[in-house]
């Protein structure tokens, strides 16, 4: 019998840390889950951790320690709290898969300590590589980690190039939804509420990547993403919208021919395709069917009603620790938006302010870009307490 895969799963009480047990539940030949870590939600890791049978759990916010300990108690799993324990554990002989599934810029350090320790990194996290593509991919090639991607797109991506058989390609086709302002005018989207952008029209998500995905930053921060892991200029990914979301992104070769990966929109068959890869065990996904399907629509993104999109273009070209800034500033002003502190076109405002004005580091490492992130928060912070967003 083949020996289980060991894997972490880093936001396991998220939308893809429980997707991800989910699948992980239908394949318990294959997998022995050793770590589950959550932020806050003591009790929904403790009972995850007890029913999969893990090593360890971490509650990252060590105020929620005492209610995870005493949920595990009886149990053989062991509670730790901290991102320290996170960093720590991953590295752990015990690991061979990490599965990157925190919100944000908080992935970072965990992914860091993991890829120096040589894992196998499944990335939900797409944060990382937008804060510091360059630094982690160096890293991953110095230590011989493997990334996998998760993201529905990229693992599109990656799908159609295994078809590629090393065939150079030319061109990204990065697809998208449109979100739920996809044929609202501009000035109703401005006046958009937090409710009415958590309407996704396909995907069931968490609230940031929702919130992102109404703005079009997350097609963005995709963009940014797919140039670092499949080494292509970002002139070089075109965004193209599809309300449909069956197909999940393309690649082109220089004759023209495209190749498509296509799907029902469930984040389960990424993220088992990443955890099971070379392997394609069933999954009990909706299938799609083409005589049902009807039509599949395409257009561009409209920039002056998205202007996110735009700035994530505008960060990739600069470089540096540009696009950690513009990371830190959306975290800030998605967290705003959500809170009804500013409105839907505060958040490309400030993030524009804060990539104009943060100190330029050409060639940043880990160090720097903790502090470009550090520096960012507080100066958007303070602009919207201020009122200084315009």
């Amino acid at each position: 019998m083949p020996q289980k895969r060991r894997i972490a799963i880093l936001g396991a009480t998220g939308s893809i840390g429980q997707q991800a047990l989910d699948v992980v539940s239908r394949h318990r030949d294959m997998f022995q889950v050793e770590l589950l870590t959550a932020n806050e939600n003591a009790e929904q890791l403790a009972k995850d951790a007890i029913a999969f049978d893990a090593n360890a759990a971490v509650i990252c916010n060590p105020a929620k320690y005492d209610a995870l300990s005493s949920a595990l108690q009886g149990s053989t799993v062991k509670a730790f709290a901290g991102m320290p324990s996170v960093e720590r554990l991953v590295e752990g002989d015990n690991i061979d898969i990490v599965l990157t599934a925190m919100v944000g810029f908080s992935g970072m350090l965990p992914t860091t300590a993991a890829v120096k320790a040589g894992k196998t990194i499944a990335l939900a996290n797409k944060e990382t590589l937008v804060a510091g593509g360059d630094f982690i991919i160096n890293l991953a090639k110095k230590h011989n980690a493997h990334i996998l991607p998760v993201d529905s797109e990229h693992s599109a991506i990656f799908q159609c190039l295994l078809g590629a058989t090393g065939n150079k390609i030319s061109k990204i086709h990065l697809t998208g939804s449109g979100g739920p302002f996809r044929t609202w005018e501009r000035e109703d989207i401005a006046k958009a509420t937090a409710a009415q952008a958590l309407k996704h029209p396909n995907w069931a998500m968490g609230a940031k990547i929702t919130i992102d995905s109404s703005t079009l930053m997350n097609k963005g921060f995709e963009m940014i993403e797919a140039s670092w892991l499949f080494g292509m200029a970002p002139k070089d990914i075109e965004v193209v919208i599809h309300p449909e979301s069956v197909i999940h992104s393309m690649i082109e070769f220089e004759d023209g021919a495209v190749l498509a990966q296509m799907a029902s929109p469930d984040m389960r068959q990424p993220i088992q395709f990443a955890l099971c890869f070379p392997q394609r065990p069933p999954l009990n996904a909706k299938k799609l069917n083409f005589s049902q399907l009807g039509k599949m629509t395409f257009e561009a993104p409209d920039m002056q009603k998205f202007p996110c999109l735009a700035l994530a273009y505008k960060a990739a070209e600069q470089g540096g620790n540009i696009s950690c800034a513009m990371n830190a500033a959306n975290e800030v002003a998605v967290a705003s938006f959500l809170a009804g502190k500013i409105g839907f076109y505060d958040i490309p405002a400030l993030i524009s302010k804060a990539m104009d004005t943060v100190s330029f580091v050409k060639n940043p490492g880990l160090d720097e870009l903790l502090a470009t992130h550090e520096e960012t928060m507080a100066r958007t912070r303070e602009r919207i307490e201020n009122g200084s967003i315009n």
